[in-house]
């Protein structure tokens, strides 16, 4: 069985900082890409980063390129976000999400965690 299992998210002032884990189990993720979405209320879900585990190549939307980072730990099965000088509008609920192929598209996302909400205040 298949689980994406996210973590670190909280309340934090804008110019801070923090790191998600999600830590991935049930089957081998080294042909996988896993990415990061978030959903504000009232919003659609949106891209945030994304890697394909086999040759950590990354990518972000502008709107956070530059602010947060995606890595991943092999031996801990485990990809990571970290966030840095967060602003208010980036107060979401954080998905992280494993596909086959490289794409910012959530619809071709086949594993989903259950979220983790950050909130950034002003």
């Amino acid at each position: 069985q298949v689980q994406l299992v996210e973590s670190g998210g909280g309340l934090v002032q804008a110019g801070g900082s923090l790191r998600l884990s999600c830590a991935a189990s049930g089957r081998t993720f080294s042909n996988y890409v896993m990415g990061w979405f978030r959903q504000a209320p009232g919003k659609e879900r949106e891209f945030v980063a994304h890697m394909r585990w086999s040759d950590g190549s990354t990518a972000y939307p502008d709107s956070v390129k530059g602010r947060f980072t995606i890595s991943r730990d092999n031996a801990k099965n485990t990809v990571y976000l970290q966030m840095n000088s967060l602003k208010p509008e980036d107060t979401a609920v954080y998905y992280c999400a494993a596909a086959r192929l490289l794409s910012r598209d959530s619809g071709d996302y086949d594993y989903w965690g259950q979220g983790t909400q950050v909130t950034v205040s002003s």
